[in-house]
């Protein structure tokens, strides 16, 4: 006897419908699974079999042959166990329902639990493309999947309760996604904890406003981690859409937490100098995503940068500047977005004194010259604030005045924010370091002064054209904090003073 079930499976961040067919006919007893499986789906037999007979289940005496379709896509992972266990019940006809407009997905255990999968809020989303009405996903997964609405969306701890629901004696309730509980709802730490690098808040205040990315260097101890792993607290709040985009980034790579509905604060992800550039930029057989997607509408944090390989650093310059990373192996090519505020932070120097007004520098001119030259001009052209962030002095640790808090920051992040939504409104960007280079004249008109202030900068520092173009979209950016229509000199000027810093560490 034939039986048909649907599920879903994964390609990159989106999913595709899986027709989960099985057949059972005459002949020497076997069970093969067809349709391109990998090890884990051919393992799904064993955990099928084993969870069918301790649930009460009689497990068919058969030639069983199982079909995932569509047969030319490779498919991965547990997620067919459900699906695979429900076809052997109806094949067999030990269970009679309708499953018709419904998805399974779920991995068993050998006692009938159902566990969680990966990328379930993406299979919700293409089911209820596809007119599903129901899907049936593991318990700890039901929060993200119940985000999506036109569908319902029923947790399953067990086999029994699924069987008992599709039979009607024992009904599931459909989750309801929960968006108290946010998936990183870990506290934030705040910039009035912060003493002292007045000129630093302002710059990252400046980068937070236009979504630029930023270099901190400065000795050991002067607060550069500080002051990076205070920079969400001072973003905008995150959109609907873009909650709903970094989730399903975070689903997919597992790493959402269970009962988790969404991601509603903006991702801090801060990797070790020794992560690959795989690791970095995503990768393997299946390319997955990496750090720089998982940071996506967030921060991405390169502390010690220096240290990170040559390779690993090198793989971020064209994902930041297109916002996507594209990802191409011998089985697919996939692309992930990776619209990411790159915050780097480093030394000086190998001992991390050069320059420092009290404590001399260890170091040769070749060594210093040697730590420097590992950070590429190509990379630095990218970065559109080099920040210095000095020793703190002692009468700023010492203050008992309080300091400007994130909350009040973020206010005024938010008013330059909001300007900016209205300035490209249907256009597809949504802060100015996103602007492109048909906008850029466009949107950041200069008085006369401000133009002639440039210009000497430019022939005077010899700036390439990408850092003139990003010198024009953080003055664009100090213009909306003013809540300045027309860029002015006092902006251009504090748009190249954070531009010039390569030319102290990196002389030409």
């Amino acid at each position: 006897m034939l039986a048909v079930l649907h599920s879903m499976g994964l390609f990159g961040m989106d999913a595709y419908a899986v027709s989960v067919e099985a057949d059972l006919s005459q002949g020497l007893p076997a069970f093969d699974v067809v349709g391109l499986p990998d090890a884990t789906v051919r393992e799904s037999r064993e955990r099928v079999r084993a969870a069918m007979k301790n649930n009460g289940f009689e497990f068919p005496v058969s030639r069983i042959t199982v079909n995932l379709a569509p047969a030319d896509i490779r498919k991965e992972g547990a997620v067919y166990d459900v699906p695979l266990f429900l076809a052997l019940l109806h094949a067999s006809g030990q269970l009679r329902c309708q499953m018709d407009d419904a998805i399974f997905v779920g991995e068993l255990s050998l006692s009938g639990q159902v566990r969680p999968v990966n990328g379930v809020l993406s299979m919700v989303i293409k089911a209820r493309e596809h007119g599903y009405r129901a899907a049936f996903v593991p318990a700890d997964n039901a929060a993200e999947g119940a985000v999506v609405t036109g569908i319902d969306v029923y947790p399953v701890p067990d086999i029994g309760a699924l069987v008992g629901h599709l039979t009607g004696k024992r009904p599931l309730t459909p989750a309801r996604a929960d968006l108290s509980t946010p998936g990183n709802c870990l506290p934030q730490p705040d910039f009035s904890e912060v003493r002292g690098q007045q000129e630093a808040k302002r710059a990252l205040e400046i980068a937070a406003a236009g979504g630029h990315n930023v270099l901190l260097i400065g000795p050991p101890g002067s607060g550069k981690s500080m002051l990076a792993k205070r920079l969400p607290s001072i973003l905008p709040e995150m959109t609907f859409d873009e909650s709903i985009e970094t989730t399903r980034l975070h689903s997919v790579a597992g790493c959402l937490p269970g009962g988790a509905s969404l991601i509603t604060h903006r991702p801090f992800r801060s990797p070790h100098h020794t992560i690959s550039p795989v690791g970095l930029s995503g990768g393997g057989s299946i390319p997955h995503p990496g750090e720089i997607s998982l940071a996506h509408n967030g921060v991405l944090f390169l502390d010690e940068l220096p240290e990170f390989s040559r390779e690993a650093m090198e793989v971020l310059r064209q994902p930041i500047e297109d916002g996507r990373v594209t990802i191409s192996r011998v089985n697919a090519t996939l692309s992930y977005p990776c619209s990411v505020m790159l915050v780097a932070a480093m030394n000086p120097c190998p001992c991390g004194y050069f320059g420092h007004p009290t404590r001399p520098c260890t170091c040769s001119e070749k060594t210093v010259a040697r730590y420097l030259n590992r950070v590429s001009g190509p990379l630095l052209d990218r970065l559109d604030l080099h920040i210095e962030v000095p020793p703190v002095e002692y009468d700023a640790l010492s203050s008992t005045e309080k300091a400007e808090s994130s909350a009040d920051i973020r206010a005024r992040v938010n008013a330059a924010r909001k300007l900016q939504q209205e300035r490209y409104k249907n256009t597809g960007i949504y802060s100015n370091a996103r602007l492109t280079p048909a906008l850029l004249r466009e949107c950041c008109p200069m008085t006369d002064r401000a133009r002639l202030l440039l210009r000497g900068a430019f022939d005077r520092l010899g700036l390439s054209a990408r850092a003139y173009d990003r010198i024009l979209k953080v003055a664009r950016t100090i213009a909306d904090l003013d809540g300045a229509e027309v860029i002015d000199t006092i902006h251009i000027g504090e748009a190249i003073q954070h531009r010039s810093l390569d030319r102290k560490y990196w002389p030409q």
